[in-house]
């Protein structure tokens, strides 16, 4: 049984999306202390703002696809456990492909080799649904075939493989939590870079029309970030070593379903905007959550109240730099 209580932790890509909501959590839960690192590509240090109200937060705005960067910080810091949420966002990938497939790798690389060499005891390593690609079947379980459509995608496929086989080589103690399509506070809204709900509540909010790439019957398994951040750190205690395990609601919607319910929760009655499909978009997500279900006590939010206390979030907080 692994944890936290007591012990210093690293959160790569702590000031992003779902690393603070992380970060708030080891917190919460007893750490000694919670060192961050990120370099703000998307992540803002606004997110760590209750954390840091903890005097139990350090942060480094630095890279971890920098060797030497993470060398300085285990040198200050007697750190016994990471997680590693550093990475590009998934649209990125279309405008810097070979830099969003690099960055996943590398991070995920480092961290092994540090972890080979003794720095810390146990890596918990974020992997992603889009892994998996498009649905070969349904509902989609660990036994899936990964089979990635973008590089973002296929950079984080190679850095499971990676600790997968740096486990079997090295004996490390290291897992790999898979969440699919995260929602909640803080998901950044801003330009290109931000997720469908963010996006739409942004357009919304700033009188501009949302928009749905293609037929819109792409579909989702959304989860709320506080439920992926409980899980996280229950399978965190007890998962095997190189083990993975989705976390997932068992269930889906499509994108043309998912901005309607946006539109409606913030009476929106204007137009929504068709655009041409992207490329290499994957069409279905609909998860098993089976195993996480048969590891641990698993709790969901309820998409609807989850969607609603998201949606308050971006109208108390759009217009914050």
């Amino acid at each position: 049984m692994r944890s936290i209580t007591g012990k210093n932790v690293l959160v790569t890509g702590g000031a992003g999306f779902i690393g603070s909501h992380l970060v708030d959590q080891i917190i919460a839960e007893g750490a000694e202390s919670v060192i961050v690192i990120d370099n703000l590509f998307l992540g803002s240090e606004h997110n760590l703002t209750a954390a840091d109200k903890s005097g139990r937060l350090t942060f480094y705005r630095d890279d971890a696809e920098l060797m030497t960067s993470l060398e300085y910080i285990f040198s200050k810091h007697d750190i016994g456990i990471v997680f590693n949420c550093a990475t590009k966002a998934l649209n990125y990938s279309f405008v810097n492909p070979a830099n969003a497939f690099g960055t996943n790798v590398t991070v995920a690389l480092n961290l092994l080799d540090l972890q080979r060499r003794g720095a810390f005891q146990s890596l918990c390593h974020f992997s992603t649904s889009e892994v998996y690609g498009t649905a070969v079947y349904e509902p989609m379980d660990e036994l899936h075939p990964r089979n990635p459509t973008t590089t973002y995608a296929a950079g984080k496929a190679a850095a499971d493989l990676a600790v997968e086989s740096y486990v079997r080589m090295f004996g490390l103690d290291a897992i790999i939590v898979r969440p699919f399509n995260n929602y909640g506070p803080r998901q950044n809204f801003k330009g290109m870079m931000a997720g469908v709900i963010p996006i739409t509540a942004w357009r919304i909010l700033n009188g501009i029309s949302p928009e749905i790439h293609g037929e819109g019957t792409q579909s989702r398994d959304f989860i709320y970030v506080h439920d992926t951040v409980n899980a996280v750190l229950k399978l965190f205690r007890m998962l095997p070593s190189g083990d993975s395990v989705n976390i997932s609601t068992d269930n889906q919607i499509t994108i043309s379903e998912l901005v309607e319910r946006i539109c409606k929760m913030m009476e929106y009655q204007g137009e929504v905007v068709r655009r041409p499909a992207r490329q290499a978009d994957v069409l279905c997500h609909n998860a098993s959550n089976v195993k996480v279900s048969s590891l641990i006590d698993y709790s969901l939010t309820e998409f609807d109240e989850g969607l609603r206390e998201t949606i308050a979030w971006y109208v108390a907080n759009i217009g914050r730099a």
